[in-house]
């Protein structure tokens, strides 16, 4: 472990702190490495771990994660979601800026808590929601914002793919991930929100077994746009589906990972029907690389996040609520603005 490093001065790079030895914490620590910064250092409790990490990546690895967050300027929590609280505010009381990997918390209560321990503090908080980072969506989303596909009436998104290691490990148990809901499908609620805005009525329906989750939420929001979300673990090993389906008053926009060649349909008039091609995820285009060099431009600029910690607050209130709708089979109102 390195002496304590000098205060951070305005025009030097950040020095960031990785604190998790997981999947997202290896995909972050490639991410920071594309970044070229000089100083990235990472932490878990498990050594064994956090060493091979540090070995793999050329970073130091730090055994007392207090120490880091005194050396480091940015704390980067890649860790299981019940554990997010907890360090997020251990990261503000140091004084440091954060990145927290989706979801915020485990409740919205928690959620908002940690937004104000940060603003109290007088760091900043960055919320990790990686798919508004991801070529296809990005561009998908200009469509719709520059008004391409007219009024946006309805929107159809999915997210399948298998159980986290098998639906044996913490994301099987809902008291610490939040379920598929809360942990994957809220990507594609916080998109919904993005595009459409607030919702107030919220109806889901889940079927489960002892390691899969299937689920579907119907969105109504303010506007009276309709979104349709399919997520699940249910798939064998391996396979991973997404896709968007678009419709406004002008047009449509769709996608699907399963296409070999990836393009955005977007019909303009009846009669003329025109292929749009999508830029590609590739090792210059990565999102998770995209959406640190995002955070860390506006950490070192002081300029606003595209994702804030409040839209990322109220995508999860809304994923509690979908949660909520199916385990009472009821629609909830949860009334959450854009």
């Amino acid at each position: 472990m390195s002496p304590a490093a000098k205060p951070w001065e305005p025009g030097a790079p950040l020095r960031v702190g990785v604190i998790g030895s997981g999947a997202m914490a290896e995909t972050h620590l490639r991410a920071w490495r594309a970044l070229d910064l000089p100083w990235v250092a990472v932490h878990d409790r498990n050594k064994k771990a956090s060493t091979a990490l540090g070995q793999a990546f050329g970073t130091l690895v730090y055994d007392d994660m207090a120490r880091l967050m005194q050396d480091c300027d940015v704390v980067d929590v890649c860790l299981p979601t019940f554990l997010h609280r907890e360090v997020v505010e251990q990261a503000a009381r140091e004084g440091r800026h954060v990145i927290c990997e989706k979801p915020l918390a485990l409740s919205a209560e928690d959620g908002a808590a940690m937004i104000r321990a940060c603003e109290q503090a007088g760091v900043r908080l960055f919320v990790a929601m990686v798919v508004r980072f991801f070529p296809q969506y990005l561009k998908a989303a200009e469509l719709v914002h520059s008004g391409h596909i007219g009024s946006l009436q309805v929107m159809r998104l999915k997210r399948v793919g298998f159980p986290p290691h098998g639906g044996s490990s913490w994301f099987a148990d809902d008291t610490l991930s939040g379920g598929v809901m809360v942990d994957m499908m809220l990507h594609d609620i916080d998109y919904a929100l993005w595009l459409a805005g607030g919702v107030t009525q919220v109806y889901a329906k889940l079927t489960r077994t002892a390691t899969r989750q299937y689920a579907q939420t119907v969105l109504t929001h303010d506007n009276g746009v309709i979104t349709h979300i399919e997520g699940g673990w249910a798939y064998q090993p391996g396979l991973f589906r997404t896709g968007l389906d678009l419709a406004g008053t002008q047009g449509l926009v769709e996608w699907s990972s399963d296409e070999l060649s990836p393009t955005l349909h977007l019909p303009e008039r009846q009669q003329d029907v025109r292929a749009v091609p999508l830029p590609a995820v590739s090792a210059l285009n990565d999102p998770y690389t995209a959406q640190l060099r995002h955070a860390l431009s506006c950490l070192e600029r002081g300029t606003p996040f595209d994702v804030t910690a409040e839209d990322a607050l109220r995508a999860l209130q809304v994923a509690l609520a979908a949660r909520h709708s199916a385990l009472t089979g009821q629609a909830v109102y949860p009334k959450v603005s854009a």
